[in-house]
């Protein structure tokens, strides 16, 4: 996946990111920067999620946005 695509795509939807979940700060979304892991850890944290409930938070993300993609480790 090209990385200014993913960068350009990231700027374009860190506000729905920071709707769904809306404890995440500005430099958690920063550090997030459409890493998948890197979001999955964050919801996480911030919302005092285990990581199935995460994981399943992102899927569901993901389908209501298809046009939005995260970069996978």
């Amino acid at each position: 996946m090209n990385e200014d695509r993913i960068e350009g795509n990231w700027k374009q939807v860190k506000g729905k990111v920071k709707e769904q979940w809306g404890k995440l700060t500005d430099d958690d979304v920063d550090v997030i920067a459409g890493k998948r892991d890197q979001l999955l850890g964050r919801i996480q944290e911030r919302h005092g999620i285990a990581k199935d409930e995460a994981e399943r938070q992102v899927q569901t993300f993901e389908r209501r946005n298809p046009d939005f993609f995260f970069e996978k480790s």
